[in-house]
């Protein structure tokens, strides 16, 4: 959309809301950030005949004045066919993607595709999509994806609310006992020595409450195979609090048990054993009761003689 002449372009619902600096870094992704932020101060963009700041909201039916722009275009690379994420539902609001492990969901830090790059590049008459959560790279399973802008604000609020309802199965080292097993901690983030980030459980109460409800589906050696319900959802909830009871997520190269890792690696385990395998809630536009499920991967069934 780079043109060396004024542009108009008119909002419609799926930029509604946006800050007018976060909609031009979207549309305008080769432009440096920087000069978007002087030509919003310089007054070269204005939304509807008028000035406005960087912390201006986009609504509907606005009409934003862009100044000349000449930027050389990013040569984007095309995601890998390799990692193709599963759609198990999609509707006129959102879809469901069954996330591969090893694929991130969005770019950043040396990532130049995550799922939600796939997604758009895949479809480029979808004016909208955006993530209405997170799971971590290595992490496989549900993922829902907004696709208009009142969708994203209406899931994203029944997360708040806790209102919707994830299951995660995990794959841990020990037998677990109990058929059902509650657990409350205070997690605290913290710094390591090399620089990385790591949440530990703190018992002091220094840090924030997360809950998770655990229930044994089966055991076979020394592995256990759980289904956790988050009631909370820190960052690395289920690996941390596993990890501190003493049950190793299998696989897990932060917290887990490194030289038993090694030891899976050779016999076919090569990621994390944690897979997002159900999500349920009431759909906020249709007011059904919505249910999602992905089945548990190959490469982790394995273990488990699913």
């Amino acid at each position: 959309m780079l043109k060396n002449e004024i542009q108009f372009i008119e909002i419609d619902e799926s930029s509604v809301d946006q800050r007018i600096d976060n909609y031009l870094f979207k549309v305008f992704k080769s432009v440096p950030k920087t000069h978007i932020y002087k030509i919003i101060r310089s007054g070269e963009v204005r939304v509807n005949k008028k000035r406005i700041k960087s912390l201006y909201k986009l609504k509907i039916q606005d009409v934003v004045r862009i100044p000349p722009l000449s930027f050389t275009e990013k040569t984007i690379k095309q995601p890998s066919r390799k990692l193709n994420p599963k759609i198990l539902y999609e509707d006129e609001w959102f879809i469901v993607v069954d996330k591969p492990s090893g694929l991130a969901v969005h770019g950043g830090s040396g990532i130049d595709f995550g799922l939600i790059e796939y997604l758009r590049n895949d479809r480029p008459e979808s004016k909208f999509l955006e993530l209405v959560h997170r799971l971590d790279k290595n992490t496989s399973g549900i993922l829902l994806v907004a696709k208009k802008r009142s969708a994203l604000r209406s899931l994203q609020e029944l997360f708040r609310l806790k209102k919707i309802k994830k299951n995660y199965f995990v794959g841990v080292h020990g037998i677990w006992t109990k058929k059902r097993t509650e657990i409350n901690s205070i997690l605290q983030k913290i710094n390591t020595k090399d620089g990385h980030h790591v949440n530990v459980v703190n018992d002091l109460n220094i840090g924030k409450l997360s809950k998770s409800v655990f229930y044994l589906i089966k055991c076979v050696e020394n592995f256990s195979l759980l289904s956790v319900h988050l009631i909370t959802g820190r960052t690395h909830q289920i690996r941390v609090q596993l990890a501190h009871e003493g049950f190793p997520v299998l696989g897990d190269d932060k917290y887990g048990d490194f030289n038993l890792n090694k030891e899976l690696k050779r016999v076919g385990l090569k990621r994390m054993f944690l897979h997002a395998h159900k999500i349920s809630f009431q759909h906020p536009f249709t007011e059904d009761q919505f249910e999602c499920e992905s089945e548990l991967p190959q490469d982790l069934s394995l273990i488990f003689n699913e």
